[in-house]
Parts: C-alpha cells; sequence; structure tokens
C-alpha cells in the first residue's frame, strides 16, 4: 500500500532534517520540539541496522531480498527460508 511509503517518507525526510549530522545521524532531546532540535552527540547504536532497515524494505523496489524467501534479523542480517 502506497500510503505506508508516503508516511514512511515524511518520517525520513524528519529524520534528514532533524538528526542528520556531517558523520551520521544524532539522537535528539525532544522529538516533539521542531522549533529547538537539541542533537546529541551520539548516534544510537541501532540506527543503521534496525530503522534504516525498515525504510530499506519499505522502498525497495529491486525485490533483492523477496519476502517469501528470506527473513531479517533484528540485525538486518538477511536470513533465507528453507523450506521442508
Amino acid at each position: 500500500d502506497k500510503i505506508y511509503q508516503e508516511w514512511g517518507w515524511n518520517v525520513f525526510q524528519s529524520f534528514e532534517k532533524y538528526t542528520r549530522q556531517t558523520d551520521g545521524y544524532s539522537s535528539i532531546n525532544d522529538v516533539r520540539n521542531k522549533e529547538n532540535v537539541r542533537p546529541r552527540d551520539k548516534m544510537e547504536s541501532y540506527f543503521l541496522a534496525e530503522t534504516l532497515k525498515y525504510f530499506y524494505l519499505l522502498f525497495d523496489a529491486t525485490n533483492l531480498f523477496p519476502f517469501d524467501q528470506w527473513v531479517f534479523n533484528t540485525e538486518a542480517h538477511p536470513l533465507p527460508i528453507y523450506n521442508d
């Protein structure tokens, strides 16, 4: 459903606008305050593996990992599904 991609794109744009730093993405102190975003000097360890994994899965048009043949673990490692 395209509505999920629209919502996901809005979330991604917010990450770019409010958390993007020179060397990655930072966490912020209060997601409700867009007027005074205060980035922390830290990128959460799970950001790349978990957050960006969901963006990849949401927007992947190549179908490199078909969902009926692969699953992703929480650290974004693709694992094949074996059928007996």
